[in-house]
């Protein structure tokens, strides 16, 4: 691995969106790495989420697709949202938008400090890749501003009644839960089978996520692409 440039290879092929590419089965791998290698372009990070994979990498790192088991997951039945949540989206604290500005969200993400963290996954390359998904139509955010201030957010990508969420980040307390709970509800009210939420946290689990093995996500996966 040492051998290999960091992050995106340069001289791996473009795929535009329209283009697929088809990943190692996420199924047979022995971890959670499915391939190493590749670049950020539409239709290699279109065709990994499709198969299961998405990118998770350090910048010192080559370009790693990984495919985790277990696998974190939140169905439209089991969001949870505390009264206290409830309350503070009543009393309208925050107000939440989607899509207004998913280059302060995925700029924050990349920026926020994380516990037990030195630095952030989200690299530069990463940014420009999934705002360029944004631009075509896959990445979605949501915000919430506080006194016109971004004061919270989440984003990912949506494929048919998929979502993959990615990273959230607040600046301010219950910033970011505002911003996933109002995203979910609008998610699920259109149809949504489920939201991906990669790995476990206690902070996603508070809000109804839950394990499923790789098999079962694999197979969740494909049938709800199929239905969309």
């Amino acid at each position: 691995m040492s051998a290999l440039r960091p992050g995106p290879d340069p001289n791996f092929p473009y795929l535009p969106q329209n283009e697929r590419f088809s990943f190692p089965p996420a199924l047979k791998a022995r971890g959670s790495i499915v391939a190493i290698g590749g670049n950020l372009s539409p239709g290699m990070l279109l065709s990994a989420y499709e198969q299961g994979i998405f990118p998770w990498y350090n910048p010192e790192d080559p370009l790693l697709w990984q495919s985790p088991d277990p696998r974190f997951v939140i169905f439209p039945g089991n969001l949870r949202v505390s009264s206290s949540m409830k309350k503070l989206l009543r009393q309208g604290k925050f107000t939440v938008t989607i899509d207004r500005d998913f280059s302060g969200v995925i700029e924050a993400c990349a920026a926020v400090e994380r516990p037990g963290q030195d630095g952030t996954w989200i690299t530069r390359d990463i940014i420009e890749a999934y705002t360029e998904l944004h631009r075509l139509g896959w990445a979605h955010s949501a915000e919430s501003w506080l006194a016109g201030d971004l004061a919270g957010g989440c984003y990912g990508i949506r494929m048919g009644r998929a979502f993959f969420g990615e990273s959230m980040f607040a600046r301010r307390p219950n910033a970011s839960k505002a911003a996933f709970i109002t995203l979910a509800q609008n998610l699920f009210a259109e149809g949504a089978a489920f939201i991906d939420c990669q790995i476990p946290t206690d902070h996603l689990r508070s809000l109804g996520g839950s394990e499923m093995s790789r098999k079962d996500f694999l197979r969740l996966l494909r049938e709800t692409l199929e239905a969309s």
